[in-house]
């Protein structure tokens, strides 16, 4: 009777223990979304409400945790709500570096952009979607000869 017992009350655990994981570590179902520059312009930190985002190669992150960096009247603002490659990779908040543009950037440049791409944004922050020029062509059809592996100091571990 006591085996018994102690089988039901194991089981009872086992069940509400899985219950709990299932609840603490869903799997991700949202699908991959494509921001247009206008879009990514409403996730710049100037509603309270709103998630604020931010892309750097073509990659939104969700940096609305570091809201004391990336929110409203904070000192990396201006960074967010478009893509802004060209001034991470230059660490820059000059308007003309906030861009998605690396042409002409140095060797150096290159090399802090995936330093900081790596190690700052893709650890801490949430992916929640791309740029729509990374993927579409300027008229908004796919762009078919677009190849992750082809593009320049891109890593394509687990972005796709």
């Amino acid at each position: 009777m006591a085996t018994a017992l102690l089988c039901v009350l194991c089981v009872v655990f086992c069940a509400t223990s899985a219950q709990n994981f299932k609840l603490k570590f869903k799997s991700a179902t949202k699908p991959v979304r494509l921001f247009t520059e206008e879009e990514l312009r409403r996730y710049d930190g100037s509603e309270e409400a709103q998630p604020v985002y931010m892309a750097v190669k073509g990659v939104v992150f969700d940096v609305t945790r570091g809201k004391e960096f990336y929110g409203k009247d904070a000192p990396y603002n201006a960074l967010v709500g478009k893509d802004s490659t060209r001034a991470v990779a230059k660490m820059s908040l000059d308007p003309a570096d906030l861009t998605s543009d690396t042409s002409g950037l140095s060797e150096e440049q290159l090399t802090s952009l995936d330093s900081v791409f790596e190690g700052t944004y893709k650890s801490k922050y949430p992916i929640v979607g791309y740029t729509a020029s990374r993927i579409l062509k300027d008229d908004g059809s796919p762009d078919e000869d677009f190849k992750p592996e082809d593009q320049p100091h891109f890593q394509i571990k687990d972005e796709f």
